[in-house]
């Protein structure tokens, strides 16, 4: 919010938008395909135990809500939230109707402001005006809407309501806050809190990025943002985040064509990309390049737990993919350490002497029911490891499912031996999980059967873990890395 309230009041106000007593959607709709209508139904399809109301100008009953024709209408002291879905030219008035009633964060999906032209950021200078004379937080406008698991809300205009977890989202496109919930759904990795900020005309992506710093329900945050108003001031808000939490940001607007993409689509001008990189590292900020990267960027640090140092060693079932991943740490901030000399030793007790006795640590196919996961324990209880990326998850069952397939299951024994394949890879994504919770260590599983085959019993137990299944052990690297780094910035 605007740095004049206070921040205990400002606190206070965050919590109106994100765990408000009761919602009122103003303008809602009938019609099954304007947005008054989308978002009340979401309301209530997200199981929002809250009172929640409506108005309407015929007082139309709406999915079982009987309408009002005005905010006037409404009782007073129970209602913290107003989801705006009316024209711009009705929301002052309608702002203050609702301060009248006691309710104190508004959500604007109304667009016609500063991406409009002259006429539309002189109504938006007006409406931050009002919200600061009123005491209201409001939020938007141009926003899709705002997304708080703790409380089962989903006040926005499109699916989906993610699971529930720990990732806290702030966009300046309701799209991207799409995708991120959409990224949360298929991983299986959940979010907190999201909103998009729209033209954030009165709260920023920092100022959400800052409430999320201290909200018991969030572990990191992640922003998409496509213009800073005030570079220096959001550099400081992060750089005094960052110690508290992990911050992820991605942006839009790095070249020529997305910056002038990005003055049409909230009416931001994109700061110089070189400066904004390096502000971003100095803050102690993962700046990710992809939309991608940042999602699987917030769910490593919302579900591993930080390495102690850049030490990594690779566990894979496959020469090829330890090679390829050697060569990506290498070629990072990481560290392909050599096997000490005690380690050595111990890992011989378990595998044939055709095993690579080197990191990566191959098992060159001679695993056994509990091999990997004995394996796996004696590397991560090592004092001189930091990290594991663990490789080869669902190869089992994805011969068990050609088994199961085949015209011959279920004879021959093959009944027996889908079912054991199955389960040992819920057994080995159950033990990285439960081997990195009891060391403290993250350690990383990567196949591509988390997108190319994701009911694979491999994927779905990593996912039922509440962890990021990493489609290559590239992008394992990746997000490791960035565990590192944002580790050292903490410990410098």
């Amino acid at each position: 919010m605007n740095a004049t309230i206070d921040p205990a009041r400002d606190a206070e106000l965050f919590s109106c938008l994100f765990e408000p007593r009761g919602v009122v959607v103003a303008g809602a709709s009938t019609h099954p395909g304007k947005f008054g209508f989308v978002v009340l139904h979401n309301i209530l399809a997200s199981g929002y135990e809250g009172k929640v109301f409506a108005t309407n100008r015929d007082g139309a009953e709406v999915l079982g809500i009987t309408t009002v024709p005005g905010i006037d209408d409404l009782p007073s002291g129970e209602i913290d939230l107003v989801v705006v879905c009316t024209p711009a030219s009705s929301n002052l008035d309608l702002l203050r109707s609702c301060a009248a009633k006691g309710i104190r964060a508004a959500f604007l999906t109304s667009a016609g402001y500063a991406e409009a032209g002259a006429d539309g950021v002189a109504a938006q200078a007006e409406l931050v005006a009002l919200g600061r004379e009123l005491g209201m937080l409001v939020a938007g406008p141009n926003g899709q809407g705002v997304v708080s698991t703790p409380v089962n809300l989903c006040a926005q205009m499109v699916a989906p309501f993610p699971p529930a977890g720990a990732i806290g989202v702030a966009s300046q496109s309701g799209n991207f806050v799409s995708s991120f919930l959409n990224w949360s759904t298929q991983s299986g990795v959940g979010v907190s809190r999201a909103v998009s900020a729209g033209n954030a005309a009165s709260v920023t992506v920092g100022d959400y990025l800052e409430y999320y710093a201290d909200d018991p329900s969030t572990a990191v945050g992640l922003a998409y943002v496509e213009g800073i108003a005030d570079g220096r001031a959001f550099f400081d808000r992060l750089r005094s985040i960052t110690p508290r939490k992990p911050m992820v940001v991605v942006k839009g607007g790095a070249t020529a064509g997305g910056a002038r993409a990005a003055a049409s689509h909230t009416g931001s001008l994109a700061s110089d990309d070189r400066v904004f990189d390096g502000a971003m590292r100095q803050a102690g900020v993962v700046r990710a390049l992809t939309v991608e990267a940042a999602f699987e960027a917030a769910a490593t640090f919302a579900t591993q737990p930080l390495p102690k140092g850049p030490n990594t060693v690779v566990l894979t079932t496959a020469g090829g993919w330890g090679v390829v991943t050697a060569d990506a740490i290498t070629a990072s901030e990481l560290h392909l350490m050599e096997l000490p000399a005690d380690l050595l030793a111990q890992i011989d007790t378990k595998l044939p002497p055709r095993w690579s006795r080197n990191n990566p640590v191959d098992l060159a196919g001679a695993e056994t029911r509990d091999t990997i996961p004995e394996v796996m324990e004696m590397i991560a209880t090592h004092d001189d490891v930091h990290a594991i990326i663990y490789l080869g998850l669902g190869i089992q069952s994805n011969q068990a499912r050609m088994m199961h397939r085949g015209r011959f299951y279920p004879g021959y024994g093959l009944d027996r031996i889908v079912e054991f394949h199955q389960r040992q890879d819920e057994r080995y994504a159950t033990a990285a999980a439960d081997i990195s919770t009891s060391t403290g260590k993250p350690i990383l599983t990567a196949t591509e059967l988390a997108v190319t085959d994701p009911d694979n019993p491999g994927p779905r137990a990593v996912r039922s873990s509440g962890r990021l299944c990493y489609a290559s052990s590239n992008r394992a690297v990746t997000a490791l890395e960035q565990l590192w780094r944002y580790a050292r910035f903490l410990q410098r």
